[in-house]
């Protein structure tokens, strides 16, 4: 008569680290499919998850002095090669010139890239915007 709570016992204990084993087996697929379906998503948009940051300055040669960074906000996907586009404006808003820059740096997932480049902008030059136009996936 006491075999039989005991075996009870043992049973109902199977049971209960079988079931943990089956939830913990479920939540690595969640979490793997829930990974995959964030890099495509970083994969497929890259811009979405890159920002410059820049300030210039113009050196004693004339040139303007561009320095600045690259955040990569993605949780899953580097980047690299990043291509960025420099528009000069003078005072009054007018854009003078349009110039294409490649930052060759991995930029990894949650982290940034500092940068600096030099041009002899156009005369007139007041401000330099920045904007990145493409990156690629590093493999």
């Amino acid at each position: 008569m006491k075999t039989i709570p005991g075996l009870l016992l043992v049973i109902l204990l199977m049971m209960a680290c079988s079931n943990g084993t089956t939830e913990t087996a479920s939540d690595k697929e969640n979490y793997k499919k829930a990974t995959e379906t964030l890099l495509e998503k970083e994969k497929k948009n890259p811009i979405t998850f890159l920002k410059v940051y820049s300030h210039d300055k113009h050196n004693l040669l004339g040139q303007t002095v561009i320095k600045g960074n690259i955040d990569n906000s993605a949780k899953v996907c580097s980047y690299k090669d990043v291509q960025l586009e420099l528009s000069f404006f003078s005072k009054t808003g007018t854009l003078l010139e349009k110039d294409n820059e490649t930052i060759y740096d991995v930029i990894a997932p949650g982290k940034s890239v500092d940068f600096k480049t030099k041009y002899f902008a156009p005369k007139g030059t007041d401000s330099v915007a920045i904007k990145i136009v493409s990156a690629k996936i590093n493999q």
